[in-house]
């Protein structure tokens, strides 16, 4: 009683494309990071043998095409009782969970991805309303700056219900031994009183220095936890082991 499950356009898929790890593998997902995503089967306009499901193809992410489209889905638990994301985000302790990060190379997003994949987490991204450069000597300059003048840059949107949450993962780059400015504008939008805020960071070589101290100030009530220094490419395996080790 199946229709259309196969041809038409490929689809687009989360995972970022990278080789699966060694050893029998359960919904693997690829790297926590990269610059392509993973499609699957094929178009109307492919050949026969890329129609299976498990025909694999990496395009950037920002790419477009008249043969590669999207599967619109809902999660079921259970027998006959259906879940949307937004009720997924929930630890075993019944906390609710927050991943919000700020990404300037996308290296701080990719892994928020995978802490949300791992959390089943609601995901929400900080973004300036005007953006940063993209030229890296540029933003640097931008980064001391901000923290010169302690300015809050504008955010381009806002979490619709903050309250929901208990838990939130906080990411950032760390510029210049604190975090970005625009996280301090992120904290203060909000009440967070009785909420478990924990940091997660990745930086070209220094550490979280006086990221915690800077902090606190714009969440008075809140308990913020200075979580990892993500440094590198973490493996999905080290960013669980972490995750698990937390208790949240």
């Amino acid at each position: 009683g199946l229709y259309d499950m196969h041809g038409n356009v490929a689809e687009w898929c989360w995972d970022v494309y990278g080789p699966y790890g060694e050893g029998p593998q359960t919904d693997p997902a690829g790297p926590a990071e990269g610059t392509r995503r993973v499609n699957r089967g094929g178009g109307w306009n492919d050949f026969a043998k890329n129609l299976r499901s498990a025909y694999r193809a990496a395009t950037p992410q920002e790419n477009r095409s008249f043969n590669l489209g999207i599967r619109l889905a809902r999660g079921a638990v259970g027998a006959g009782t259906v879940t949307s994301i937004a009720q997924q985000g929930t630890a075993a302790g019944g906390s609710k969970i927050l991943v919000a990060y700020f990404s300037w190379s996308g290296n701080t997003q990719g892994i928020a991805r995978e802490i949300q994949r791992q959390t089943g987490a609601d995901l929400f991204e900080i973004e300036p309303e005007k953006p940063y450069s993209s030229d890296y000597n540029t933003v640097l300059r931008e980064a001391q700056r901000d923290q010169r003048v302690q300015a809050r840059p504008k955010l381009k949107g806002q979490v619709k219900d903050i309250s929901q949450y208990d838990v939130i993962f906080l990411g950032f780059p760390v510029w210049w031994y604190v975090a970005p400015t625009i996280i301090n504008t992120f904290l203060e939008a909000y009440d967070l009183s009785g909420k478990t805020i924990i940091l997660f960071a990745t930086s070209g070589g220094s550490g979280f220095g006086k990221t915690v101290e800077n902090l606190k100030p714009s969440a008075p009530g809140a308990a913020i936890r200075e979580g990892k220094l993500l440094n590198g490419r973490p493996s999905v395996a080290e960013l669980k082991k972490w995750v698990d080790g937390l208790g949240v």
